[in-house]
């Protein structure tokens, strides 16, 4: 899911690491098709989901630079330049000499272009949680800033309007355990000092590590967890500050499929990073997990183009008014089986804001959340040509919402609320959009009639294994 926990001991090139994942869908079954679970990884700066080498290096600016900073997985490898670098040995001639030229910037430049990346684990299903980037060494400051024009003011609706307006709202957080380091993202709701985050961006820090936040303007802050829950991936963390810039939070039920979005946070450790994109689907469900642990998350995300990354999870997704509009958490990732994590592919996905409030709301009161239960374990129907085809209900918890309602087992799910389901997961995820005691319109097939039943939620209390 987009990114983070404590580096695992570190593995052997061309190795996964895996994390920790926090407890599994209480609504479904094992899944009859179900999406390969993508292993966390926290290693090589990356969340559970993204992984990858680690061997950073470090080297010195031509002409008077200072150390080049470190860029997490995949940096730039080979002998260090010379001092004439990039433009190679000059011949020595009779001509008048040329005034010197800086190469100490564009060096900088030309060494980011270099970085590597790393390949992908998982098929075309799988999903990878954004992860901090972990390392053992500290990961890039912030941008050089020196005596620089004052920008351009932009119009509102544009990308810098938007990222203006809550830059100082995103932090980089920083976790240091025994077993490593990893940086993620947060956002900051409160000026006292309360920024939400991804639930696998804190999972490691127990007893005995570190929480750091950097915020926006260089300033380093310790901080505790609040409140965190496994089962949407989101957690709440407090600073030690009274002075923070709140983020705006907007609604993520008025984003329509195409509409600009903004994405920040701190990709491989790089933090104030502002990519944009668009909003390519809605409701996608998303399933993110340890598969070793038998751990998942899965949630109805708002998926993105936006540039997503290691280090991004818990970052704002943001619309171009400058309102949060999403909480980044997971990527798609290609590649093949035994191949490291990649980055960004353009398949990002993110928490919609709406569906994460309440739960925020909980975790900031008492620590910890609750969540809309129907009842039943569920799989994927399949179709005669062996496609998915809807959500197959396996067995109904006696005196639960689905057996109140009058579900059955081997009902097939089609649709929620009219809105189409096409597997188990789409199920799971629709039931998590909701709260305790909404209604819900389930469109059932049954012995190949098709009925529409009317179920109330139920909640698990707090207790989602339960």
């Amino acid at each position: 899911m987009t990114e983070n926990q404590p580096q695992q001991p570190q593995p052997q090139p061309g190795q996964n690491a895996q994390g920790p994942q926090g407890p599994e869908r209480t609504q479904q079954l094992p899944m009859y098709g179900q999406h390969q679970q993508q292993q966390y990884a926290p290693q090589g700066g990356q969340p559970r989901l993204d992984s990858g080498p680690q061997g950073q290096r470090q080297g010195q600016y031509p002409a008077g630079g200072g150390t080049y900073p470190q860029f997490g997985p995949g940096t730039h490898q080979g002998t260090s330049p010379g001092p004439n670098w990039p433009l190679g040995p000059q011949q020595a001639t009779a001509t008048a000499p040329k005034p010197k030229r800086r190469l100490g910037l564009a060096a900088v430049a030309l060494t980011a272009l270099l970085v590597g990346t790393a390949g992908g684990v998982g098929g075309a299903a799988v999903y990878s949680a954004s992860n901090d980037h972990s390392t053992n060494t500290p990961s890039v400051t912030a941008p050089l800033n020196g005596n620089q024009a004052a920008p351009a003011s932009a119009p509102d609706g544009t990308v810098q309007s938007a990222a203006a307006k809550v830059l100082p709202s995103v932090v980089k957080i920083a976790v240091a355990s025994q077993q490593g380091q990893a940086t993620g993202s947060g956002i900051v709701i409160s000026k006292d000092g309360l920024i939400v985050t991804n639930n696998h961006v804190v999972a490691g820090a127990g007893q005995g590590a570190t929480l750091t936040v950097i915020l926006n303007d260089g300033r380093t802050i310790p901080a505790t967890v609040k409140g965190t829950d496994p089962l949407t991936d989101l957690a709440v963390i407090h600073a030690n500050a009274t002075d923070l810039t709140p983020a705006t939070l907007g609604q993520s039920g008025r984003l329509a499929v195409g509409q600009g979005v903004v994405a920040i946070g701190s990709p491989y450790g790089l933090e104030a990073t502002v990519t944009s994109g668009i909003v390519s689907a809605l409701n996608r469900p998303v399933t993110s997990g340890d598969q070793q642990q038998d751990s998942t998350t899965v949630f109805p995300a708002i998926q993105t183009d936006a540039a997503i990354n290691p280090g991004n999870s818990g970052g704002a997704l943001i619309d171009l008014a400058g309102q949060v509009v999403g909480i980044n958490s997971a990527i798609k990732t290609a590649g093949g089986s035994g191949q490291s994590e990649g980055g960004n592919i353009g398949l990002g996905f993110a928490i919609p804001i709406d569906q994460a409030k309440p739960i925020i709301d909980e975790l900031v009161a008492k620590g910890k959340a609750t969540h809309a239960r129907l009842g039943v374990t569920v799989g994927d129907a399949q179709s005669s040509d062996g496609l998915t085809n809807g959500a197959r209900l396996g067995e109904v918890t006696s005196g639960g919402a689905a057996d109140k309602a009058g579900l059955q087992s081997g009902d097939v799910v089609t649709a929620v609320d009219g809105k189409a389901i096409a597997s188990g997961d789409a199920l799971v995820a629709a039931v998590r959009s909701h709260r305790p005691g909404d209604q819900v319109k389930l469109t059932v097939t049954r012995s190949g009639k098709t009925q529409t039943i009317t179920a109330t939620l139920g909640s698990d209390n707090g207790n989602p294994t339960g």
